[in-house]
This record gives structure tokens, C-alpha cells and sequence, in this order.
């Protein structure tokens, strides 16, 4: 259980930076290359992607490290963080142009993040059966 937690962790907090990456770094390499080709920047099937990888797996690390410490404070802020970057990814442009998606991204992605970092901490500082 510990080796598929900790893997769960891991990749989640892998995915949020990905998906901050994504959002604050690619516009910007766009504009420094548009003189160079032409991309449609406007595809959001990436954006879909990565919301269809990371719901489930931050999903999965969050609830069984709520159920193994009974500490369901960080599942609470994953789950915040995961409602923000759906947000950001279906409204955030239509509400607040992408300055408000980039900002729900990085809410998001932070909050998710640091959820699943706090989850991964705790269960190395606590020993107990369900993380071995």
C-alpha cells in the first residue's frame, strides 16, 4: 500500500507541475517563437489531457491518505485544488479571458500540489501499517 501511496503522491505532484509549467512557460515560449512557425495555441485537447490523467490519480493518493491517517484536511485542499483547475480549464477563459484561467491554473495546480506533499510527508513521518 505504501509503495502505490507514495506513487500516487509523487505522480500527482508531478502532473501540477506539469500543469503549472504548461500554463505560465509554453505562452511565453509561443510568443518568443511566432516569428519562427506557426502553432494554434487554441487546442485545449491538452488541457483536457492532463485534467483526465490528474483527476483520477490525485483523486485515488488523496482519499487513501485521508482513510490511512484519518487526517482528511489535505484531502479537502487537493479536492479544492482539482475543483479549481476544472474551473480554470472549462470557465476560467469565458469568465476572466486567460489571465483568469492562468491564474485558476495556479491556484490549482499549487494547492493540488502541496496537498499531495503534505499527504506524501505525513505518511513518512508516521509509522504505522497502512503505509508500510
Amino acid at each position: 500500500m505504501k509503495v502505490m501511496q507514495e506513487f500516487s503522491d509523487k505522480t500527482a505532484i508531478s502532473l501540477s507541475m506539469i500543469c503549472l509549467i504548461h500554463c505560465l512557460v509554453f505562452p511565453s515560449f509561443l510568443v518568443i517563437l511566432s516569428g519562427y512557425f506557426t502553432l494554434s495555441y487554441e487546442n485545449e485537447l491538452v488541457h483536457y489531457l492532463l485534467l483526465l490523467i490528474a483527476i483520477p490519480v490525485s483523486t485515488y493518493a488523496l482519499i487513501t491518505g485521508a482513510k490511512n491517517h484519518s487526517n482528511f484536511t489535505y484531502l479537502v485542499m487537493g479536492l479544492v485544488g482539482i475543483i479549481s483547475l476544472i474551473f480554470a480549464v472549462t470557465m476560467g477563459v469565458e469568465l476572466w479571458d486567460e489571465s483568469g484561467e492562468i491564474v485558476f491554473t495556479t491556484i490549482g495546480a499549487s494547492l493540488v500540489a502541496f496537498s499531495h506533499y503534505k499527504n506524501y510527508k505525513l505518511c513518512r513521518e508516521v509509522d504505522c501499517d497502512s503505509c508500510h
